[in-house]
């Protein structure tokens, strides 16, 4: 990662550290309307959709237009710098969530969908906060730098599905009030980013370095780890984060219990990051990252036990601790891996891979949740029951990674 050789670790750490408080500000208040949006969007889905199969095909959409952008964004952070990069992603944000309002007045699932899409821009830009925070960050303090800026999303996981569930019924058209919201956070968030202070990448110049190609970069067994990490990490908490408000209603508990279950989840995801870093740094990578898979393994297994509120809450709140553990030691084993004129390709690489998976899940959830079985109980089963096989291949490439000789 970029370093700057001239000035001291202490130095380099301060100006890191002003970066990570907007970045933090900037995971809390523009990072709400993710929280906020998801809680919503598979309901709003149901009532638009032709098909109930097709309720959280929007969320699948947020999730494809994350996917699709990440490498072109990341591309266009390494060459323009990340305050351009997050500018574009607000104003995507905007677009997305205009569309989205007006799909709801006028009805219109293929439109919500469209919504969904560019709203997918602005997630994607907030997935790089993570890898902002390290640009300037020295080796030590780069895990803590990481971990401070998800800690952001406490801040989001109250705000978030809160306003959500609040503002669903503001107007006559339900969720309508939601994405007018969204609208809003976006506008006002952005200013944010006019206080980063992250130095361009150089332009590469004859001679110069390049780095390896993508296809070297996923024969680093450190690289390819962390992605497969990152991809299991972040999907099995989307399968099942994606499917639980319908499962919540679906088992005769109020939209306002299911935004509750969403937000202690949320919050279960960020309140670690506090600790994460630290326990990184004390106890390595790799064990931060073998307990996290386990604990997203025990969020399936309290999830299979019953559908009481009680269940819902725990298995959510191990779900989101499972997500921080896993992809925060993802995202820390990668940015240790790559040099900085490789930073555009493999983070870009990255995001496309895990996003890539993520869309998949959500697709998936939607499908298992609603049409793979007779009743909302048989659906929920069937969506914990598949977290299973994924967590065998991170797992087992977790333990290879340990095991194989060292270069």
């Amino acid at each position: 990662m970029e370093e700057t050789p001239s000035i001291s670790p202490a130095a380099q750490d301060a100006r890191a550290k002003r970066n990570v408080i907007i970045l933090v500000a900037a995971q809390a208040i523009l990072g709400s309307q993710v929280a906020m949006i998801y809680t919503v969007a598979g309901l709003a889905g149901g009532m638009l959709a032709p098909n109930v199969c097709l309720a959280t095909l929007p969320i699948s959409l947020i999730v494809i237009g994350t996917m699709t952008t990440a490498p072109w964004l990341s591309s266009a952070m390494q060459l323009l710098g990340r305050r351009t990069g997050f500018f574009i992603g607000g104003i995507g944000g905007v677009i997305g969530a205009s569309i989205s309002a007006y799909a709801l007045w006028k009805g219109s699932f293929g439109l919500f969908m469209l919504g969904s899409y560019f709203t997918g821009i602005y997630v994607s830009a907030q997935g790089f906060y993570r890898f902002a925070a390290a640009d300037t960050a020295s080796e030590e303090f780069r895990p803590k730098a990481i971990s401070y800026v998800l800690a952001g999303g406490l801040v989001s996981a109250v705000i978030g599905p809160t306003l959500g569930t609040s503002l669903a019924d503001m107007f006559v058209i339900p969720f309508l009030g939601t994405y007018f919201a969204a609208i809003a956070i976006n506008i006002l968030g952005m200013g944010l980013f006019l206080f980063l202070d992250i130095p361009t990448p150089p332009r590469p110049v004859a001679g110069m370095p390049t780095g390896r190609s993508r296809r070297e970069l996923l024969s680093d067994p450190n690289i390819l780890v962390a992605i497969i990490v990152a991809m299991v990490s972040y999907a099995l908490m989307n399968l099942v984060m994606t499917s639980t408000p319908l499962a919540v209603v679906g088992c005769g508990f109020e939209t306002e219990t299911a935004g509750f279950v969403v937000t202690a989840h949320v919050l279960a995801m960020f309140a670690p990051s506090f600790i994460t870093g630290h326990l990184i740094a004390r106890f390595g990578v790799k064990a931060i990252v073998s307990t996290g898979l386990l604990i997203l393994a025990t969020a399936g297994a309290v999830a299979l036990q019953g559908v009481d509120l009680a269940n819902f809450f725990i298995a959510l709140m191990l779900l989101g601790v499972g997500w921080n553990f896993g992809f925060i030691g993802a995202t820390t084993m990668l940015s240790q891996a790559h040099s900085p004129e490789e930073r555009g390709r493999v983070q870009g690489m990255n995001d496309f891979l895990v996003f890539g998976c993520v869309a998949v899940a959500s697709m998936v959830s939607g499908g298992l949740m609603n049409c793979s079985g007779g009743d909302t109980q048989t659906g929920w089963v069937s969506v914990n029951l598949a977290m299973a096989p994924f967590l065998a291949l991170a797992g087992g490439a977790l333990i290879w990674l340990t095991l194989r000789p060292k270069d």
